[in-house]
């Protein structure tokens, strides 16, 4: 069976590491690179064409909601799940309109985490 493929953003290691962690702890998954803001974010999208790109909304050079349409410019079957801290609501909503197709909120929790990613999956292109 062919695994979900993923990239990672955020420009906080620990914060990839831990995504990574929870990603990978299903067999059906696998990281295939990370990125530590919008503009790496858009090369590794290019690069991996990956089937999920989790996006942190607020990093250094290229935030979040700007990266989304460059990101879908580039690898238009990828979805996007948006990482994002309490409170950040309105950029959320700006991002889905952007594009992307779901969220998590940071603190991040393993089964929220896995229901993004069904949910992601269970939309067609």
């Amino acid at each position: 069976m062919k695994k979900t493929t993923f990239v990672i953003t955020d420009d906080a290691i620990f914060m990839r590491t831990l995504l990574r962690r929870i990603i990978e702890q299903s067999e059906e998954y696998e990281v295939l690179g990370e990125a530590s803001n919008g503009r790496e974010a858009i090369e590794a999208a290019e690069k991996y064409q990956p089937d999920i790109l989790t996006l942190d909304i607020t990093m250094p050079e290229l935030d979040g909601i700007q990266a989304v349409p460059e990101i879908l410019k580039v690898s238009p079957h990828t979805k996007i799940i948006m990482v994002s801290a309490m409170g950040q609501q309105n950029m959320v909503i700006e991002a889905i309109k952007q594009g992307a197709k779901d969220f998590v909120v940071k603190p991040f929790d393993k089964s929220r985490v896995y229901q993004s990613i069904r949910n992601v999956l269970s939309m067609g292109d």
